[in-house]
């Protein structure tokens, strides 16, 4: 038996989604559907969920009002400072005024303690991470970060970061990054011996899934270099991630990637099947729903 949004139904699952962007009505009203299928269901939100931070309040809110457990990580469109936002943080003081908002209505983020999932296809140790991005996904991969921007810049790929994501009070985005880098793996040091992970970021923390990026300069805002063997040191069972707007399911040195996001409908609207929103994640789907769509 499936639900309407063509999951299976196992039970308790793990879901996850990413990139609702649901500034647009039509994605609003997708996510308005988003619903358990099991009261001890648990929500990954992997980021993007919106710009404005009444938008990504009132998900948080709905969506955890819903679902057993949901676990949030930031994406770089809930860090942008957006004109038509009221709210005016910038940077740091952004995200910790979101990780107030997740706290406030119980929700899990990447500065709380790491869940464990004991449902179907646990033991797994949750683990919400905010990574960011140091330009080192660079399409020629020998480019530097100012090179890889010339040819951005010259092929008209620009991402909105530039304009709108403030590292404040860092002097940069990659500084950013690194703080981040080294505050996540103090933490991951002390996970549980013996527990798989599912990893939860809102970059694909390996450069491989940006290679099929329509614009391959693009890349450079993807993700770091410096996260390429988490999988594998942090024994991940599963690694969830969005940002692409590429969903769909790949192996990398035998561990699950998991691209979750529903990104603009002007993308998913024109594929030849309905978007899969959330994405099931424990107990691993049977094959025919795990696929990209």
């Amino acid at each position: 038996m499936t639900d309407d949004l063509g999951l299976a139904h196992q039970g308790p699952r793990l879901l996850a989604a990413s990139d609702l962007h649901i500034g647009f009505p039509l994605n609003r009203a997708l996510a308005e559907r988003i619903e358990p299928a099991s009261a001890a269901d648990w929500l990954i939100l992997a980021g993007d969920i919106a710009e404005k931070a009444a938008d990504i309040e009132w998900a948080l809110r709905t969506f955890s009002q819903r679902f057993a457990k949901v676990i949030w990580v930031p994406g770089n469109h809930e860090l942008w400072t957006h004109g038509r936002d009221p709210l005016r943080l910038r940077g740091e003081a952004r995200y910790q005024h979101l990780v107030g908002v997740c706290r406030s209505v119980g929700v899990v983020t990447p500065e709380d303690p790491y869940p464990i999932w004991a449902g179907p296809g646990g033991p797994a140790v949750v683990v919400p991470l905010f990574t960011l991005y140091d330009y080192s996904f660079q399409a020629v991969e020998s480019d530097t970060k100012e090179q890889g921007l010339e040819r951005a810049y010259d092929a008209g790929v620009v991402c909105t970061d530039e304009r709108l994501l403030h590292p404040d009070p860092y002097a940069s985005r990659e500084a950013w990054c690194a703080a981040r880098l080294a505050l996540t793996e103090r933490r991951l040091a002390d996970l549980p011996a013996g527990l798989p992970t599912v990893l939860v970021n809102h970059y694909p923390l390996v450069r491989e899934p940006t290679s099929v990026l329509r614009y391959p300069t693009f890349a450079q805002w993807c993700g770091t270099v410096r996260t390429a063997d988490w999988p594998e040191r942090y024994n991940a069972q599963v690694v969830v991630y969005g940002h692409l707007h590429i969903p769909r399911t790949t192996w990398y040195n035998g561990v699950r990637h998991e691209e979750v996001s529903l990104g603009y409908p002007r993308e998913w609207g024109r594929r030849a099947k309905a978007p899969v929103v959330p994405r099931q994640i424990l107990p691993p789907p049977p094959p025919a729903s795990a696929r990209g769509n």
